[in-house]
């Protein structure tokens, strides 16, 4: 099987989505298509509407009358289930995680493993490149990319090495980053280094982190009472927003009380303790060694 269609979690995600037979379903980033394959293996005579803005997904998709494919960033989810008629659904999954079909394309730019064009939009048809970002930011906006999105402490060193880089030569490549900023890297470290700066890069092509935040503020809008959430998210940045957000229908985690002193949130915390991928599901598939999951229910 192609790593593309390994799916991560995949008994934990769908067994928390508690799948009804007869409900409609959203699979927010369809991928391989593993996850909503399952789905449909539960949904009886419902219907299931998988999002996807990678070109590449739509090489996967499944015929089957209940399955209908957006190929659309899955911040436009309340919009596109509007035009299918769609005003609630029974459940919403999402798995942040960037493919392993992805990752092992080299012109795609997502990997420092190649040395290929400096690209890594998920969208194709997105104008600004990871090339833009790197040859046009201020010194001060690349030092705040890297702090922000990649928790890099030699931030502002990095951002001066890459300022310094394309003023001799404009950085096309993935092989030019990386010669870029190696006075920057710790020793020993290197490639933990450099997948922090191509994660926060990724993030800021891509707008993921606005983008995860505007699937969960539709999803308050769009579940049932006593529909399921269940994201799968792959670092620390993603996972905070989806752990405030399911503690206090908020990112900042601050939940609002009542006269009594009660925590109001539109959501009940289904699994206290995140979930993570047990040691052979790691061993299989090592891409799903930093995957936590979170599952919440609509009040």
């Amino acid at each position: 099987m192609d790593a593309y269609h390994i799916p991560v979690l995949l008994h934990e995600s769908i067994s928390g989505l508690e799948v009804k037979p007869g409900g409609d379903y959203v699979d927010a980033t369809f991928g391989g298509g593993g996850h909503s394959r399952e789905i449909l293996n539960r949904l009886g005579n419902g219907r299931l509407f998988a999002f996807d803005q990678d070109a590449d997904a739509a090489d996967n998709l499944i015929n089957d009358d209940r399955f209908f494919f957006i190929r659309h960033n899955f911040r436009f989810l309340k919009n596109f289930l509007a035009y299918f008629g769609v005003e609630k659904v029974d459940g919403i999954l999402a798995d942040l995680g960037v493919s392993s079909h992805d990752f092992n394309n080299a012109e795609r730019g997502f990997s420092f493993r190649f040395n290929e064009k400096l690209d890594m939009r998920m969208n194709r048809n997105a104008q600004k490149n990871a090339s833009e970002i790197l040859n046009s930011y201020s010194e001060t906006s690349l030092a705040k990319i890297f702090r922000n999105y990649g928790e890099i402490r030699n931030a502002g060193k990095l951002a001066s090495a890459i300022v310094a880089s394309r003023t001799k030569k404009t950085l096309l490549t993935t092989g030019q980053l990386k010669d870029a900023v190696k006075t920057c890297i710790p020793p020993k470290y290197e490639n933990k280094y450099l997948a922090k700066v191509f994660q926060a890069l990724r993030i800021e092509v891509n707008n993921e982190l606005r983008a995860l935040k505007e699937l969960l503020l539709a999803s308050l809008d769009v579940l049932k009472t006593g529909a399921r959430v269940c994201i799968i998210t792959y670092h620390s940045l993603e996972d905070r927003i989806v752990k405030n957000f399911f503690k206090a229908g908020n990112f900042e985690g601050i939940a609002e009380k009542d006269f009594y002193g009660n925590i109001q949130s539109p959501f009940r915390i289904v699994n206290n303790r995140v979930i993570r991928p047990s040691p052979d599901e790691v061993k299989n598939n090592p891409r799903a060694r930093s995957a936590k999951l979170r599952i919440a229910e609509k009040i």
